[in-house]
Protein backbone atom coordinates (compact mmCIF):
# COMPACT_ATOMS: atom_id res chain seq x y z
CA UNK A 1 0.00 0.00 0.00
CA UNK A 2 2.81 2.41 0.84
CA UNK A 3 4.42 1.73 -2.54
CA UNK A 4 1.18 2.56 -4.31
CA UNK A 5 0.81 5.79 -2.35
CA UNK A 6 4.42 6.73 -3.04
CA UNK A 7 3.91 6.07 -6.76
CA UNK A 8 0.72 8.13 -6.75
CA UNK A 9 2.47 10.93 -4.88
CA UNK A 10 5.30 10.91 -7.43
CA UNK A 11 2.82 11.09 -10.31
CA UNK A 12 0.97 13.97 -8.67
CA UNK A 13 4.26 15.81 -8.18
CA UNK A 14 5.04 15.29 -11.87
CA UNK A 15 1.64 16.68 -12.86
CA UNK A 16 2.10 19.69 -10.59
CA UNK A 17 5.56 20.32 -12.03
CA UNK A 18 4.16 20.05 -15.55
CA UNK A 19 1.37 22.49 -14.72
CA UNK A 20 3.92 24.99 -13.41
CA UNK A 21 6.08 24.53 -16.49
CA UNK A 22 3.12 25.01 -18.83
CA UNK A 23 1.98 28.11 -16.96
CA UNK A 24 5.47 29.59 -17.28
CA UNK A 25 5.58 28.75 -20.99
CA UNK A 26 2.13 30.24 -21.43
CA UNK A 27 3.28 33.48 -19.79
CA UNK A 28 6.29 33.63 -22.11
CA UNK A 29 4.04 33.07 -25.12
CA UNK A 30 1.62 35.78 -23.95
CA UNK A 31 4.53 38.21 -23.65
CA UNK A 32 5.82 37.24 -27.09
CA UNK A 33 2.37 37.76 -28.58
CA UNK A 34 2.05 41.18 -26.95
CA UNK A 35 5.47 42.18 -28.30
CA UNK A 36 4.57 40.91 -31.77
CA UNK A 37 1.31 42.86 -31.69
CA UNK A 38 3.15 46.01 -30.66
CA UNK A 39 5.62 45.52 -33.50
CA UNK A 40 2.77 44.86 -35.95
CA UNK A 41 1.06 48.09 -34.96
CA UNK A 42 4.33 50.03 -35.31
CA UNK A 43 4.94 48.55 -38.76
CA UNK A 44 1.38 49.40 -39.75
CA UNK A 45 1.92 53.02 -38.68
CA UNK A 46 5.20 53.13 -40.61
CA UNK A 47 3.50 51.77 -43.72
CA UNK A 48 0.68 54.28 -43.38
CA UNK A 49 3.19 57.13 -43.07
CA UNK A 50 5.07 55.88 -46.12
CA UNK A 51 1.81 55.60 -48.08
CA UNK A 52 0.84 59.15 -47.17
CA UNK A 53 4.28 60.43 -48.19
CA UNK A 54 4.08 58.62 -51.52
CA UNK A 55 0.62 60.00 -52.19
CA UNK A 56 1.89 63.50 -51.42
CA UNK A 57 4.80 63.02 -53.82
CA UNK A 58 2.53 61.62 -56.53
CA UNK A 59 0.23 64.60 -56.17
CA UNK A 60 3.20 66.85 -56.95
CA UNK A 61 4.10 65.00 -60.18
CA UNK A 62 2.67 66.75 -63.23
CA UNK A 63 0.10 64.64 -65.04
CA UNK A 64 1.59 65.20 -68.49
CA UNK A 65 5.05 63.97 -67.44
Amino acid sequence: MNNELAALEAKIEQVVALVHQLRAENEVLKNQMAAAETERLQLRRTMETARERLETLLDKVPEDA
